[in-house]
């Protein structure tokens, strides 16, 4: 169990850092565009990036049951909020493979935790 938390937490991390450091690759990748302003970018790097550093690193300091059941909430809370777009605005295979990569993170956490 140990290591399959230090694994999602070092997972939150790595794919953080994509957005936190290299947000035109990550608005790529995630079929998005820069507008006028760099508003996109701050909220690349902010939500998509850092939030998912912070949580992986905070979950591996604090080490507790408690923290990597709120990083399994976390992931869980994103797969949520992708699948009304997928059943509402149509879905992509790139939408699915985020949604699955989301829910395989977060409930396994949720589950080995609570």
């Amino acid at each position: 169990m140990d290591i399959l938390n230090i694994i999602f937490a070092l997972l939150s991390v790595g794919l953080g850092c994509f957005g936190w450091l290299a947000p035109r690759y990550t608005l790529s990748a995630l079929d998005l565009t820069m507008g006028e302003t760099t508003m996109g970018m701050s909220e690349v790097r902010a939500s998509v990036g850092a939030l998912f550093v912070g949580m992986g690193i905070g979950a591996l300091i604090l080490g507790s049951s408690e923290a990597y059941v709120m990083l399994g909430f976390c992931w869980c809370g994103a797969a949520a909020g992708r699948l009304p777009s997928i059943i509402m605005d149509g879905a992509s295979q790139k939408e699915w493979v985020y949604f699955i990569v989301e829910a395989v993170v977060g409930v396994p956490a949720i589950m080995l935790n609570l």
